[in-house]
């Protein structure tokens, strides 16, 4: 059995959705190779014909929409274990552009060989179909911060998402984790101006609920944190499974 440090992320995030066994583990490993290293910049821009299924192996990365007066509105960020699109499926042509914000490394997983590597065990089919519905599920949530929380809100659920996100590929320290992104990238996300989010900053870390230092988040009180910004951890649910 492949050590849990030198797994990969997406195994690890996959082994939430489904009782894989070494083989299962071990398909799903070949998907994520070989790897690309590519710097902070556009990854896929938008109108591009898509090829492959991007999957994060480290780093960070975002879709976005850009508007014709330049405004920007980022719509998902992709963390270490996160396909891009769904399994097995391309757009022709993509109507969003995918951006790298810290330097990553990343797999371009063809749709026919995700396809195979489902069909080959009924368990990678349902881990991926899993993932799906998280992805899913993220997308929902993040539709009803920017209609029904506050900022104050906003932020405080997107670090408890994260958090948990984080979590489940190992890239957290007890209440600790790395969170590369700069205010205006936090804006661009929740609609907000640059002001705006600094303010909210101030008055989460002036109430105790969390630090932020060197681009590293710690929350020193996730049950205050999840109730002050009315985050159900049941969307990120890692019980829930695919049933035939």
């Amino acid at each position: 059995m492949e050590s849990r440090d030198d797994m990969s992320p997406f195994v690890r995030k996959l082994r939430h959705g489904a009782r894989l066994t070494e083989d299962d583990e071990a398909i799903l490993t070949r998907l994520a190779e070989p790897l690309h290293r590519v710097e902070r910049g556009d990854i896929l821009p938008e109108g591009t014909e898509a090829r492959s299924i991007v999957l994060i192996v480290e780093g960070w990365a975002c879709r976005y929409k850009q508007l014709e007066n330049g405004q920007r509105q980022i719509t998902s960020f992709f963390v270490p274990g996160d396909l891009c699109e769904p399994f097995g499926a391309v757009p022709a042509l993509t109507d969003h552009t995918l951006s790298a914000l810290t330097p990553v490394r990343l797999a371009r997983v063809a749709p026919h060989a995700a396809r195979s590597a489902a069909g080959a065990s009924s368990r990678v089919e349902e881990a991926l179909w899993w993932d799906l519905l998280l992805a899913d599920a993220i997308g929902r949530e993040h539709m009803v911060n920017l209609g029904r929380r506050s900022a104050v809100e906003r932020l405080g659920h997107f670090f408890c998402e994260m958090h948990l996100r984080l979590e489940m590929v190992g890239l957290v320290d007890q209440s600790s984790y790395d969170i590369p992104l700069t205010q205006a990238e936090l804006a661009d996300l929740f609609g907000l101006s640059a002001v705006h989010v600094n303010r909210s900053l101030q008055e989460l870390r002036g109430s105790g609920f969390l630090s932020l230092r060197d681009r590293r988040i710690t929350i020193h009180n996730v049950g205050a944190l999840r109730e002050l910004s009315m985050f159900d951890p049941a969307y990120l649910s890692l019980q829930h499974r695919v049933r035939t």
